[in-house]
Formats: C-alpha cells, sequence, structure tokens
C-alpha cells in the first residue's frame, strides 16, 4: 500500500490551504492534511476544516494535560470529524487511556519526543535518558493505552516497531537537498519510508515555493 502523506499546513492563510488541496489531487499518493495549533485556532481555520468533505483529516492539537482537560477537548472538537488527534505521551498513561476512550471513530495519535529536540535539549530539560530510550518507553505505554498511532522521528521508527505495530507517522521528513529548518533529527521522504514508516507529515519541503513541483519532486522521490 502506498503510504499516506500528511502535508502540514502551517498558515493562516485560507487561500494557501485551499490551493494545498487543489494541488495534490493525484491518484499517485495518498494525501492527508494536518492542521496545526495556527491554522485551527485561526478566524477562519475551525470552520473551514469543519467542513471539508472527503478527505483525511489530522488536528495536531498535541494535547498535554491532565486526563479531564484531555478528554473535555476531544469532546470539544467532536463536530470536525477529525481522522486523527494527536495528544502527548507525556501527559501520561491515564490521559493518554482516556482520551483513546473518548475518542469515538477518531484515531488518537501518540506523540513521542519532539523532532525539534536532541539529547542536548533533553538535559537542558531536565531529562537523563537519551532520546531513543526514551522513545522507546514511551511508545511501549502507547501500546499499553492501545492508541491508534505514533509520532515519532524517522530516527526511532524501528525502535517504536519492537513495541508498536500500528501506524507510525514521522515528521522530520525533509525533500533531498532541502534545509533542516528547526528539526533536529530528520530523513528525506524514501529512506524513512524504508525504515518502516507508514505514513509522513511533509511541511515546507511541499508547501514552500511551487506546490505542483515540490509534490512532483516528493512522488519522484518514492518511487
Amino acid at each position: 500500500m502506498k503510504p499516506k502523506i500528511f502535508i502540514a499546513c502551517d498558515t493562516t492563510d485560507l487561500k494557501k490551504v485551499k490551493k494545498i488541496i487543489s494541488y495534490s489531487k493525484t491518484p499517485k499518493l495518498r494525501f492527508g492534511y494536518k492542521f496545526g495549533l495556527e491554522f485551527l485556532n485561526s478566524k477562519n481555520g475551525r470552520k473551514f476544516v469543519a467542513n471539508l468533505k472527503n478527505k483525511i483529516t489530522f488536528g495536531d492539537y498535541k494535547l498535554f494535560d491532565i486526563p479531564n482537560t484531555c478528554t473535555s477537548a476531544i469532546k470539544a472538537v467532536k463536530d470536525l470529524k477529525l481522522n486523527y488527534i494527536t495528544i502527548h505521551i507525556s501527559s501520561g498513561l491515564k490521559a493518554i487511556r482516556a482520551a483513546k476512550k473518548v475518542s469515538g471513530r477518531t484515531k488518537i495519535v501518540g506523540v513521542t519526543i519532539l523532532t525539534s529536540l536532541d539529547n542536548k535539549s533533553l538535559k537542558q530539560i531536565g531529562f537523563e535518558k537519551d532520546v531513543k530510550k526514551l522513545v522507546f518507553q514511551q511508545a511501549k505505554l502507547a501500546n499499553k493505552a492501545n492508541l491508534d498511532a505514533i509520532v515519532c522521528s524517522p530516527q526511532e521508527i524501528k525502535i517504536v516497531k519492537k513495541v508498536f505495530k500500528k501506524e507510525i507517522i514521522t515528521p522530520g521528513i525533509r525533500l533531498a537537498g532541502d534545509l533542516k529548518g528547526d528539526q533536529k533529527r530528520i530523513m528525506t521522504p524514501k529512506d524513512a519510508i524504508q525504515n518502516g514508516a507508514t505514513s509522513l507529515v511533509i511541511g515546507r519541503s511541499l508547501t514552500k515555493g511551487n506546490i505542483k513541483k515540490n509534490i512532483q519532486k516528493l512522488i519522484k522521490e518514492i518511487e
């Protein structure tokens, strides 16, 4: 099966989002659309997502709170009929279990250590374990909570697969030759798929500049 590609619609520009969706209509790849806090909290963003039909929608809320708040937030966006909603596994087992319990048809995705963080960043926060050990521990929790998918850096896919057998979604994806930007743990689409990713999240590599050309470049890289 073709990997699923979630295009990160990280903007408040409604016209640009409509353009992204229009330009990504192709039988060669399965596209979904990831909407982050920037778009979902914008004036017209929520309304647009609520009215979006026949598309794979990903609400990247990255919930990180006590169980009651996480479940209340999921209930509050039920009207959007999102296919996916993210929650930080660091919220704890009770919170991610509670989120899964109230999610209905929406897939709950556990977020591991953000791709913008590396071992140095983690030490600054106060974590003593390195990235790979923390992600492995989080993957075990996601499996225990029966989550539907995991978000992890492409560099940790093989570790996650040891304990989590469902959908693995990888951000930190850059087309060959693209700059890292603010991501630390990145990989090309082809390498991530070969590593075992079932879905990719790609933002600036597709949405910056000529979207049509970028999508054609992606298709060639994956083929």
